[in-house]
Order: structure tokens, then C-alpha cells, then sequence
């Protein structure tokens, strides 16, 4: 399928549009030549750095918050997709205000949902994390309720919006990611701290999560989750393998999990598994489409229970030391540091 007509001459929005995984997704999107981007965010210097970055006049910015209603519902009139990225995302900073996270990540996803549906868009893309699947900390916890809030209203009939979402985990050097840090440690001679010997985590880079949205946009249906399937690594072996990259003499260090930390990235459950369906580089998760007449709940459970596994960073199959050297190598910032 061609995503090239669906984007041409289109207004589309991305909330968080001056994060990471933003910025990448607006210039993703400019191949396609849309009518109007729309970026909206509450940071005026990072979109007043991405005015300069970009130069581009088909980008349009927008200041506001999804914590405020009128903002999301202005940014979404005339719109025609939206790719829901803003949200609170660094686990420390919501274990110690949760509530913050539940505005932002919850009630902030309910005001793009009633905008999007107000404003008759005709799709639009939200974007989860590994940490909504059996979540432990206020993160996981916001993200997993995100999800919930999307599937339930995708469950109306009426609805003239398409709402699908999708999971990813691990994205290679994004903003506070652990690569950039143990980078900038080894050039400053200082050692590495990895909190736990056994941590591992999917490995993939902006442009995956990117190429994962557009599979949704292009295939979702309402309620649809989408995971795309990527390689993972002990996050040890990450360490040691950039040390000798470097030829450094840094050592590694092992402090032990930080508030809320997981050591493993999950990011299908087993319970839903039962209702997930798998092809050569993706899965679907297919939304529970039941309602509040229990006695279904009771008549009909999950036949195959004991033959299903979650799809998690430490049994999905370890790069080798090899591949981690040549993932790593791709890297700009390991790349342009070894220059």
C-alpha cells in the first residue's frame, strides 16, 4: 500500500512534535509533500530551535498543552491525521509525581481523543511504551491506562475517526536514552554504570518506531495494538562492547535498579498473546471486544494459555557481538565520536 497518496496535500499533526521521536516523524513526513505539518508542543525554545533546523514553511507550530482542552481541539480543526506523541516519559520524574504523569499521559489522551472525534479526523496514531505491559512504575502505570482510554473509545460505532496505537521500547540514542550517556563517559574517561548485570532491552532506532507508526496508520483498525519486532542485547554487553569500540580503559560499574526500573523489556503479554496475530516483522494485538454482560467472561476463556510466552527483551534472541558492533557503529553518535 502506497503511504505516499494518503499524506500528499494533508494537514497532519504530531503532539510532542519537538521530541525525538517528533522531529524524526516531521521530517519523515515533508517526503510526502502534506499541505501543512502542525507541531504542537508546550516548549517554545525547542520549537523555536526546530524553526532554524528545519527552515521549512509547511511546518506550522503550535504552543499548547494536551492537559488543556481548547489547545488540542485548535490544533486538530482542519486537521486530517494526528500521531499522538506528547507525553511524560522518563521514569524517575514520574514515580515522584504520578499525578503528573496521569495528566499528561491519561487525561492529556482524552483531550486529543474528543478533539480528533469533534473535529472528524480521519485518523490518528498513539503512541505506547514497553512499560504499559505489566507495568511497576507510575510510567508503565499512565501509559497502560493510556491504552485502556484508546480502546474504549475506538469501541463506538459512530465513530468517523480511526484510532490505533502502537508499542515500542528501547529507541537507540534518543533524548536520555543509556548509549549517549555511556558515550559521553568514555570520552570523558569516567566509568560506566550499568544497574544491573542481567538488564536487557530491545534495540532500535528512531527511524524503526517511525516505520512502525506508518504500519499502523496504513493497517490499524480501532483499538488495534501493533508491535514491531526487534532485536535485543544485555545492556552489560552494550557497555563492554562500546569500551572496546573506543579502546577505552573505563570500567563498569553495577549499582543496582533505579526507582521503578524494569531488568526486561516486555512488550506483548501473554494474556495477550492469545488474541495477537504475527507476521514477518510485526504483530497485532487485537482489542478485547467485549462489554459488561459477564456472563461471557465466564462461558469462554483462553484455550492455548499454557502454550503462549510474552515477547520480551530477554527471550526474543540476543544480538552477537558482532551485530552489536555493527548496530552500534550505525549510530551517529558513536559514529561521529569515533571521527
Amino acid at each position: 500500500m502506497n503511504i505516499n497518496k494518503f499524506f500528499k496535500n494533508k494537514t497532519i499533526v504530531v503532539t510532542g512534535g519537538t521530541g525525538s521521536f517528533g522531529t524524526t516523524m516531521v521530517k519523515s513526513l515533508l517526503k510526502f509533500k502534506p499541505k501543512e505539518i502542525r507541531v504542537f508542543s508546550r516548549d517554545e525554545n525547542k520549537q523555536e530551535n526546530m524553526r532554524y533546523d528545519f527552515n521549512n514553511s509547511l511546518i506550522k507550530y503550535y504552543i499548547g498543552d494536551v492537559r488543556d482542552y481548547n489547545s488540542t481541539l485548535n490544533v486538530t480543526d482542519g486537521a486530517n491525521f494526528l500521531f499522538h506523541a506528547a507525553a511524560l516519559k522518563q521514569v524517575p520524574s514520574c514515580e515522584f509525581y504520578p499525578l503528573e504523569a496521569i495528566k499528561t499521559n491519561v487525561l492529556g489522551t482524552e483531550n486529543i481523543l474528543n478533539s480528533c472525534i469533534a473535529n472528524n479526523l480521519e485518523k490518528a496514531v498513539f503512541l505506547s511504551t514497553d512499560k504499559a505491559v505489566y507495568p511497576i512504575n507510575a510510567m508503565g502505570q499512565s501509559k497502560a491506562l493510556m491504552e485502556k482510554v484508546v480502546i474504549a473509545k475506538s469501541k463506538n460505532n459512530s465513530l468517523k475517526t480511526d484510532l490505533s496505537l502502537t508499542r515500542y521500547g528501547n529507541v537507540i540514542a534518543s533524548r536520555g536514552s543509556v548509549i549517549p550517556l555511556f558515550v559521553n563517559n568514555i570520552l570523558k574517561n569516567k566509568d560506566l554504570i550499568v544497574t544491573h548485570k542481567e538488564m536487557t532491552r530491545f534495540l532500535m532506532f528512531l527511524e524503526d518506531s517511525v516505520n512502525l507508526v506508518f504500519h499502523a496508520f496504513l493497517h490499524g483498525k480501532n483499538g488495534e495494538i501493533f508491535v514491531k519486532k526487534a532485536p535485543s542485547a544485555k545492556i552489560l554487553d552494550v557497555a563492554k562492547t562500546l569500551i572496546e569500540l573506543f579502546e577505552s580503559k573505563v570500567k563498569i560499574k553495577i549499582s543496582g535498579p533505579r526507582h521503578g526500573e524494569k531488568i526486561h523489556e516486555s512488550l506483548i503479554s501473554i494474556e495477550e498473546m492469545s488474541k495477537t496475530k504475527e507476521s514477518k516483522s510485526f504483530f497485532t494485538i487485537y482489542p478485547d471486544q467485549r462489554d459488561l454482560n459477564y456472563s461471557k467472561y465466564y462461558v469462554k476463556g483462553i484455550s492455548n494459555y499454557d502454550n503462549l510466552k510474552t515477547y520480551s527483551s530477554n527471550n526474543s534472541g540476543f544480538l552477537t557481538k558482532f551485530e552489536l558492533q555493527q548496530l552500534l557503529l550505525k549510530t551517529p553518535i558513536v559514529k561521529n565520536s569515533l571521527k
